[in-house]
């Protein structure tokens, strides 16, 4: 039986994290309507801000999409 540990992500956050991860290395720029969910998901270590602006994946980040949301879509 396995037990879930990790936070919760809300759709919006799950979402935000999906984009992280098709932007790739461009990042996403502060300010955009997903910017709540974005300063979430560093805040959980998902993602950073680095000194240009732009939000971009951690390597937490990279292994909670796989985990979660690529494999939502391979469910689906």
């Amino acid at each position: 039986m396995k037990i879930w540990n990790e936070p919760y992500l809300e759709t919006c956050c799950r979402a935000a994290l999906h984009r992280l991860v098709l932007v790739g290395g461009g990042g996403r720029p502060d300010g955009l309507k997903d910017g709540p969910c974005l300063e979430r998901l560093q805040g959980m270590g998902l993602a950073r801000l680095r000194a240009d602006g732009r939000y971009e994946l951690t390597e937490a980040g990279r292994e909670r999409h796989a985990g979660e949301i690529l494999k939502l879509r391979k469910a689906g």
